[in-house]
């Protein structure tokens, strides 16, 4: 047993509460100021999440076939992103946009549209901008928010199924069985590019923010090299973890020395070298050692993945409805309340289905596997006795 769906969720409301800040009310979000720009405390549970990804996905990815693997990690993904995406479109944007013009015409024909924004958030990589028929804007011309998209904490899901990705392509190269060596290496290499970026950044404590470059890749569309190098990097570390967890010590002292490096890289700088593998490590070590009732917690019922795909654009909502007006708690309160409502349908009526087509096999890939098994199961005749030959 262990306490990851704990985690998971207090990673999620983490973020939500880390966005209050600059979505209510155009302030810094919590960490930001105390690491010096380095990150702030919706970043850092990102991190989080895919350092505890890299070790469940990678054992996902040992335990079943490519095909498998690919269909249970879509199943897990895009149900719930579509799904809040048409809740975005069909719910959300249009009752701002009324609010607003008293009525929905021009809504759907928008130069930058429901339509628009599906073609380019389906895939979560937000190509064709962050706002929909620029409900947002409106709120922002009107003083009541201060971020342009409807949905920015999308943003992540591309990189974390680009990680998916990578894991099934290591797995269907035999690489997770057969030559598991190889994902300590690639974590290396990811730790000194992310080292060298440290490095030759100017100042002690810096953000590297221009040190890398977009590509286009198919299906996911513009990827920045620097964030996919950095989140990958997480993520290997628990893909590592995976592999090697007979051999890796879970010890208070390296708790605590990581609790350490963790703070200090935050305040004095160098975080993405020293500061991300001091915190995956204190997540595991609190995965295993939290108390027996937070191993319950997500093990029936997970909301971290509603709780984080929901939380930007209710606290969106909410601020545009004038709930930021009324000050930090009650503001959160509301925006916590609508997301958690939201995550939890989400779960009942969207991802917990989806889940229990895991073991669904196409037709002709079953009855193939049938017509393999039958002749397996067909006995082969032994071939009769000959006379004996007469020895010379």
């Amino acid at each position: 047993m262990n306490s990851f769906g704990a985690i998971r969720t207090t990673l999620a409301v983490a973020v939500v509460y880390s966005h209050a800040y600059p979505l209510g009310f155009g302030r810094p979000a919590p960490l930001s100021q105390f690491s010096g720009g380095q990150i702030d405390l919706g970043r850092l549970a990102v991190v989080g999440f895919f350092a505890l990804s890299g070790f469940m996905i990678t054992g996902s990815a040992m335990r079943s076939t490519i095909g498998r693997y690919s269909w249970h990690r879509a199943l897990r993904i895009l149900p719930g992103l579509w799904a809040s995406l048409l809740v975005c479109v069909l719910l959300v944007a249009p009752a701002l946009y009324y609010r607003t013009h008293h009525s929905l015409d021009g809504y759907w024909s928008h130069s930058h549209g429901p339509l628009r924004y599906l073609k380019g958030a389906w895939n979560a990589s937000l190509s064709t901008g962050f706002d929909i028929s620029n409900v947002i804007d409106d709120g922002v011309k009107a003083g009541t928010n201060y971020d342009p998209g409807i949905n920015g904490s999308l943003w992540s899901l591309d990189y974390e199924m680009l990680c998916y990705v990578m894991m099934g392509l290591l797995a269907a190269g035999g690489v997770l069985l057969r030559a598991k060596k190889t994902v300590p290496l690639l974590t290396l290499v990811g730790w000194i590019l992310v080292f060298e970026d440290w490095r030759t950044t100017p100042g002690f404590v810096n953000y590297p923010h221009h040190m890398g470059f977009y590509i286009h890749v198919p299906v996911f569309g513009q990827v920045y090299t620097q964030y996919f190098v950095y989140l990958a990097f997480v993520f290997l570390l628990g893909a590592t973890v995976q592999l090697y967890k007979e051999r890796i010590p879970i010890h208070a002292g390296l708790a605590l020395l990581s609790a350490v490096v963790l703070v200090a890289s935050l305040r004095y700088g160098g975080l993405f070298a020293f500061g991300y593998p001091a915190f995956a490590y204190l997540l595991f070590w609190l995965a295993v050692r939290l108390p027996r009732p937070f191993q319950r917690i997500g093990v029936k019922r997970d909301f971290s993945y509603g709780i984080y795909v929901y939380g930007f654009t209710v606290e969106q909502a909410v601020a545009a409805l004038g709930g930021n007006a009324h000050g930090m708690k009650v503001y959160l309160l509301l925006s916590l309340g609508g997301t958690v409502l939201l995550a939890a349908l989400s779960w009942y009526l969207v991802e917990k289905p989806a889940l229990k087509a895991k073991d669904w096999t196409p037709r002709p890939v079953r009855a193939l596997a049938e017509r393999r098994a039958r002749r397996a199961a067909v006995p082969v005749p032994a071939e009769p006795a000959g006379k004996p030959v007469p020895t010379p």
